[in-house]
């Protein structure tokens, strides 16, 4: 998976930015804050057509999505709250994204597009809270196919082909699935 593969090499990116940052005086919730800020950019991009430029877009911001945790952890920050309000802005930023397609769709009159959009994002929220509900409860939560960054990939190359509603119904498809 991308995720595993990710965690076991963007450390030797991410460190140094984080302590580049953390000199600057940057805290990790400023940094999630501004991530958010970005992801939102990429959702007016995407309502806006310009399919190409948000999947490009958000390919290169994704791995930077981690860079919060590495500076709270390069700057011993990290704390309870903090982790709250990265999976919550996790959360929002992946609405954002997902509802700028949904207005570029409606713009388009493709109401299946809308559907294919609308099920991604419940299915994204599913994901999150199944495996927040299995670990509450104890469980192990982290298995499935599709985490944050497959998704991301996913879209991204969906928007970069030019067959975005496809990749929504792909990314519907296994989002339910996981």
């Amino acid at each position: 998976m991308i995720s595993t593969f990710a965690r076991a090499r963007l450390p030797r990116v991410l460190n140094p930015i984080a302590g580049f940052l953390s000199r600057l005086g940057v805290t990790p919730n400023q940094l999630t804050v501004v991530g958010l800020l970005l992801q939102v950019g990429i959702a007016v991009v995407l309502a806006e057509g310009y399919l190409l430029v948000g999947g490009i877009l958000i390919l290169i911001l994704s791995p930077f999505d981690m860079l919060d945790g590495a500076l709270a952890r390069h700057t011993r920050r990290a704390s309870p709250f903090g982790a709250f309000l990265d999976s919550t802005v996790d959360r929002i930023a992946e609405a954002a994204i997902l509802g700028g397609l949904i207005v570029f769709l409606l713009r388009a009159g493709d109401s299946l597009g809308v559907v294919a959009a609308y099920l991604a994002l419940v299915g994204s929220f599913l994901v999150s809270y199944t495996r927040a509900r299995a670990e509450g409860l104890g469980l192990h939560g982290e298995s499935g196919l599709v985490a944050r960054p497959e998704r991301l990939v996913l879209l991204s190359l969906a928007l970069i082909l030019n067959q975005a509603v496809i990749g929504l119904w792909v990314l519907a498809a296994l989002t339910f699935l996981t």
